[in-house]
Formats: C-alpha cells, structure tokens, sequence
C-alpha cells in the first residue's frame, strides 16, 4: 500500500518509521483517517490531496474515516497561520459545518462510483464512515482531559513547534486555546484509536507536528488506560500509532496549486460550477498535468503513461488536461455534471478558441429556465445554471459605463474597482454580435471591452436581445441572460453589488463605497 501511496505521489513525510508502516500495511487492514475542519463553507482543491491519498487506501481494503471537526473548528487550527482566525459567528459556524458535511458525505458517494469505474469492487474496499467530533467532544470534562493526556504532552515540545515560534517571533502571541488545539486533535485520534482502531493519520505537511504530538498521546493513553508497559507500547508495531503526511503542492512555475487569482478553486458547485472547475483543471500546464493525474485520479498509473505519451505527440490537442478535468469533476460534482460540463466546453470552443458559438449559447439559454430565484448561498450571485455558466442579471444594470459593475455581478471580478482593472489590462471580453464570417456564421468573435469604459453601452452588446458573453483571461466565460427588473425582483434573485446599485441609484449619487466593493 506505501508504495502505491509513493508512486503517485503523496508521501512527504512519514511519523513512525517507513519500515515498519511499509510492514505493517502489508500485514494488517488498520484503520486510518484525515481530519477536516469547516472553517469555510467548502472544501477546495488542496484538500483533495490527503483525501485522495485516504480514498486509495479505502479502495485497497483498509478502513478509512474522515473526522468533520465540528467540536475542533471552535477552537481553530494554528498550524501554518501567522495571526489568528477570526472568530465566527454561530450561524457561519452552523452553515459552514452543515455544508461540509454534506460535502463530505457526497464525494464519498462519487468515490465509490469512480472505484467500481476503475475496476475496484465493492467486495474489496476497506469500510468508511464520515465522524463527527462533537459527538465525543461535547462530552468531554476539562479536569479529565488535562488529568490523562495533559499530563503527557511537554510543555517544551509543544512550545518548540514551528506555528508556536513563528507566532511569538511576530509579536502577536497565541491564545491558550490555540496552544491547546493539539491536545483535542490528541483525544480525536485516541478516542478513535481506542473505538474504532484508527492507527494512521493523514494530513498536509503543515500539520505533521500535530501528528506527531497525537502519536504520543495514543501511547500516554494507552499505558493509563489500558495498563501496558513501555514495552507493549514501543515495541509492538501492529497496534502502534503511524503518520503520513502529503506534499505541499505548488505548480511548476512555483504557484501554490490550488488558487486562482488570488482565490481558493472551491469544490462546492454552489461556488464554482462544474464548468469552471474543468476550465481550471484544463489551463494545467504540460509540466505539472502528469503529476495531477496521479494524484487527483483513480487512473491506473500505465494508462497515465499512455495518455502522457499521445500528449507528448500533440500537446495542443491537451489530451491529458481534458482527461484531468472530466476526472476531477466527475470526483467533486459526479458523473453526471462532469459529462455536462465536457460537452459545454466542447460546444463553447467547437468554432475555435478565438470564437464563441452561437449555438453553445442558444442551448445554454435554452437548458437554463428564466423563472427561479437565488437562494442566496455562498457564492452571494444570481440564479445560476452550475454548468452551463449561466447568470440571471437584470436590465437597468446595463449602461453607459457599467461593465465594471456587470463583471462584478456575473462573478468574474471580486468588485467593480477589480472590474475597472480588469479591463484596463485587457483580461476582460466580451462577444460581438453578429460578427460570424460568411464561411462560419455561428462563429462569434471575442473582443476586449473597450477600455474607453464611460463612454461604452453594454446594450451594445447583447446577443437575440437576451444575452451577453463575457470572459475573464482565457477560458473563464460567464453568459448572463438579461431580464426586467421587475421580474429579477419579483423572483427574488440577486448579485454581487446588486443592493450597492439600488442605493447609488436611488439617491442620485454615488454613495461611499461598500467594503464589498472595495
């Protein structure tokens, strides 16, 4: 199993000894787990890695669970941070920790469906459960836990820890609660060791110092509460505690993987669509996408080599970056969703990269009912279609001079300031009608928004008097069908920026600027 785990890539760091976990897993089906923490309201692609590593290990026949930190996330992670998260408030908290869960939960589904697509039965897979902390958290008593595992975790060791030195070197501090995180982490594992035989920890290099300290928690635990000897602790490897940690990844060009412009690549459909998942996945460079195809997918590594030698032959076509994309969002968002969102790309560039099909669009309006209303959900944007990219905006939103804002709303900017730059860069499109040539009339050409910003109308600009097109940088497209205000009201949708509109527009004069648009 270590080296599978090896050969694809997601072993950094291993607490515990590579021999004797190399032995051990080839001797017994222990149980291991990855935590997670809500403390947004999705997971995004640089959680994948250790879940992945996790997923192996389920479909080899071990018994595998993922601890939803429901109780831990209270507290706060200081691993890799130098200040302290901020507090939230019980209803982020409550929404966070429901939709992670849920997350969770359906990937596991999308695991399974992937396993038996790559010819890893159901019959051979290790057993999964998805556990929540708080349910032995809550009931945990301050004076116990400081009496058992407190008084075997050094104050030395855990003021030695990087995220410990890093925070008193900075001159900020560390609050005791965040000091104390590694003594519940500690109890997560010891409990489920004891319960459930849980001996592995997986998790991202920033949290081996963790790993380590719950490793010599399970044994202080293991000799008050169970009586065994230093003996029976240390030398017994088949009931010992054993960590793994995954690389750090970053891109080729030194990039930490897994953001994009500045923000995190998010797995939750409600805040990037199935379409712009598989856009990002295909911008992946030829230098990093076989490395991304071990660790992001169940595909055998001897087909990988295949895929990568036809990709050496023709690299334009991008055979691997597609094969990449579909995986990944066929692993987030399911089969279904991953062919959709295949077939919308196709169709958006079948006249070429320079062009957007007008047809593309007549479908994506078409599969897309006008009638609805946001539910105003993480993503804070207008009823959207998560595959097919499309946006409802209302009409009084267009003109002279408001493109800014409209990328603001459709999601392609994070304000109008951003819009504004966005456009004076030259990274802002937008479609032109009828501007097919005679040869491919259902071609419609990409041009920059005009940087003379003021003094451009988007009307201009509309498509069959519904629609327009717009992209941010290469591949990140966003159709927004354009409605009556009264009807955008009376369905109760919004967008970014919407009531900041309202407001500018109702008084007559441009109000300070929200911190939203800023």
């Amino acid at each position: 199993m270590l080296a599978v785990l090896e050969e694809r890539g997601f072993v950094k760091d291993i607490a515990g000894g590579h021999k004797a976990l190399d032995w051990v897993l080839t001797r017994k089906r222990i149980g291991a787990y990855v935590g997670v923490d809500p403390t947004a309201p999705s997971l995004h692609v640089g959680h994948l890695v250790p879940l992945m590593a996790l997923y192996w290990m389920h479909l080899h026949g071990f018994n595998t669970v993922t601890l939803f930190g429901g109780g831990t996330v209270q507290i706060g992670d200081p691993s890799g941070r130098t200040s302290a998260r901020t507090r939230q408030g019980a209803d982020t908290q409550a929404t966070n920790i429901e939709s992670i869960q849920a997350q969770l939960q359906k990937l596991w589904v999308h695991v399974k469906c992937l396993g038996i697509k790559h010819n890893f039965t159901l019959q051979t897979s290790g057993g999964q459960k998805v556990l929540d902390n708080r349910s032995w958290l809550r009931n945990l008593n301050a004076v116990d836990l400081m009496r058992d595992l407190g008084s075997g975790m050094r104050l030395g060791t855990m003021l030695s820890r990087d995220s410990v030195k890093t925070r008193q070197e900075s001159g900020d501090g560390m609050a005791i609660s965040e000091f104390c995180y590694p003594l519940f982490q500690a109890y997560d594992w010891w409990h489920m060791y004891s319960e459930k035989g849980i001996q592995l920890q997986l998790g991202g290099s920033d949290q081996y110092g963790n790993i380590c300290a719950g490793m010599d928690a399970v044994s202080h635990m293991r000799k008050i509460h169970r009586g065994e000897s230093d003996k029976q602790v240390d030398d017994d490897l088949l009931t010992a505690t054993y960590g793994l940690t995954t690389p750090l990844l970053t891109t080729a060009s030194g990039e930490k993987f897994g953001k994009s412009a500045g923000n995190a690549v998010w797995l939750d459909q409600n805040m990037m669509s199935s379409f712009d998942l598989y856009q990002y996945f295909l911008r992946t460079s030829d230098d990093d996408v076989e490395r991304y195809l071990k660790l992001f997918t169940f595909i055998p590594l001897n087909y990988i080599y295949l895929v990568m030698e036809q990709q050496r032959k023709d690299a334009s076509k991008r055979v691997a970056q597609h094969l990449l994309a579909k995986e990944v969002v066929e692993l987030a968002h399911g089969a279904a969703e991953a062919k959709k969102a295949e077939i919308a790309h196709k169709e958006a560039f079948s006249d070429g990269t320079h062009t957007f099909s007008h047809r593309a669009l007549r479908k994506a309006l078409a599969d897309t009912p006008s009638e609805g209303a946001s539910t105003g959900g993480p993503s804070d944007n207008s009823k959207s279609d998560h595959t097919n990219n499309v946006v409802t905006l209302p009409d009084t939103l267009l003109h002279m001079g408001s493109f800014p804002r409209i990328l603001h709303a459709a999601g392609l900017a994070a304000s109008k300031s951003e819009g504004h730059r966005l456009i004076s860069s030259k990274g802002a499109y937008i479609v032109l009608p009828n501007s097919g040539s005679l040869e491919n009339p259902h071609g419609l050409k990409w041009e920059p928004i005009p940087a003379t910003v003021s003094t451009t109308d988007p009307n201009h600009y509309l498509i069959d008097w519904e629609a327009l097109v717009i992209r941010s940088g290469k591949s990140k497209i966003q159709i927004c069908r354009i409605v009556d205000e009264q009807l955008f009201e009376a369905e109760n949708m919004t967008c970014p920026g919407w009531e900041e509109f309202k407001i500018w527009r109702d008084t007559g004069a441009k109000t300070k600027v929200s911190p939203q648009e800023k």
